[in-house]
């Protein structure tokens, strides 16, 4: 397969696609609206969200997105409220059109779904839900967003949770985190604004960084957003300046043996006191 080829096959889905369910149209499935405005109406959705949630959820301009909240408050089909939890927020919630309006978005997205499935045999169909599926799990682990945050951060501190009752749920004796240690530089990936992996590196001394709460969502597993997380806390752990990096590991946590191995760790001795820690490792930083 040549190097191109992953990018020709992308675009030309693109192509067929947006075509397809008439991403194109000036009035997204008769519906009088574009595509952006009714995927942004779809989103609102019948419980409403905050005006931060959608924006980080679809990846929109601020301006953009203001101006395509405007184009529905115009129409009456929503209506922005400050936040009751943080009067510096905003939410938007459906009016009584905006409901209809969502109604009937949503049924006659599903009756292109159906019509575009519909001449399929039964073995095709599982053929396209099995292809897709993988196609969407592997196009948004390419695009998740990765950034410093704090560990006290709201993102964070959920990302951390599902870390911590992910080990409670593995380890044979359950997990206590204690009173967690925010030492550290952390990063967190997220996807239409939900963390799905999550990991800091914490200084041993000058020469050596320990990575820390490695975590990857159950959902996202075996889409290399793993590695790509490792990677990425390596290349932090070289721009605070250190040489080396160790962490250590639970012995029922397999997959991840096997993403150091892979990685090029090497197992070490014991260099802490985490009594949850049976396999440790390290790796020089080229």
């Amino acid at each position: 397969m040549s190097e191109a080829a992953p990018t020709d096959t992308l675009r030309r889905f693109n192509r067929t696609y947006t075509q397809r369910i008439g991403a194109l149209d000036e009035s997204f499935l008769g519906t009088g609206r574009p595509l952006g405005v009714s995927r942004l109406l779809f989103e609102v959705g019948p419980d409403g969200s905050g005006v931060r949630a959608l924006r980080e959820r679809l990846d929109l301009d601020s301006g953009y997105l203001t101006r395509l909240l405007r184009r529905l408050t115009d129409e009456g089909l929503v209506d922005l409220h400050p936040d009751p939890a943080d009067g510096r927020r905003r939410v938007v919630v459906l009016t009584a059109a905006g409901r209809t309006a969502w109604r009937e978005l949503d049924d006659r997205s599903e009756a292109l779904a159906r019509t575009l499935v519909e001449p399929l045999a039964p073995r095709q169909r599982e053929r396209l839900v099995a292809a897709l599926h993988t196609a969407d799990l592997l196009v948004r682990a390419a695009t998740v967003h990765l950034r410093e945050v704090p560990p006290t951060e709201p993102v964070a501190r959920r990302a951390a949770a599902h870390y911590f009752a992910e080990l409670d749920r593995r380890f044979p004796d359950g997990f206590d985190p204690g009173e967690p240690d925010h030492a550290g530089t952390f990063v967190v990936a997220t996807s239409d604004g939900v963390p799905v992996a999550y990991g800091g590196v914490r200084p041993i001394d000058r020469e050596t960084g320990e990575i820390k709460r490695m975590w990857v969502h159950d959902e996202w597993r075996g889409a290399g957003l793993g590695s790509r997380m490792l990677r990425h806390l390596e290349d932090l752990a070289r721009r605070l300046g250190h040489t080396r990096v160790v962490l250590d590991t639970n012995g029922t946590l397999l997959e991840a043996i096997a993403m150091y191995e892979r990685a090029g760790y090497a197992h070490i001795e014991r260099y802490n006191d985490n009594p949850y820690a049976q396999a440790w490792f390290a790796k020089a930083l080229s």
